[in-house]
């Protein structure tokens, strides 16, 4: 198995955004594109919008998904709202494929509401899945 440098995970997630029409504002390790901005106290790894809606990207790792702070970290993130509209964003959350089951567990912790503004997008390069 081969470990996929965080650039390579974001490059990943940034396909995923394309695959779904989205057009990316800002991301991390990027010649052109500035980095996105914190949003709360927490970073992104990816800014897009989609029809006016706001989405953001996070990759995370195995390790990231075992640490107590993350589900408070993607539940701030996921229930993010439009500054303009008010629309809620959606949360892109970009994890190895061999972590998406762990993934959706903790995911199925958070409020429903919350978990249609999620997408899990696989980063491994042998696998597409969504949620």
């Amino acid at each position: 198995m081969v470990h996929l440098t965080e650039k390579d995970r974001v490059d990943s997630l940034i396909e995923h955004f394309w695959k779904n029409g989205c057009l990316t504002i800002s991301r991390k390790h990027s010649k052109y594109l500035p980095n996105p901005s914190k949003i709360g106290e927490f970073e992104v790894d990816a800014v897009g919008k989609l029809n006016k809606k706001l989405i953001f990207g996070l990759t995370l790792t195995e390790e990231d998904l075992s640490k107590p702070t993350i589900l408070r970290k993607i539940k701030f993130l996921a229930n993010q709202r439009n500054k303009y509209s008010s629309k809620p964003v959606i949360l892109f959350l970009g994890v190895p494929a061999s972590s998406i089951t762990q993934a959706k567990k903790l995911i199925s912790q958070l409020e429903e509401e919350t978990q249609k503004q999620i997408k899990i997008v696989s980063t491994s390069e042998d696998e597409d899945l969504f949620q």
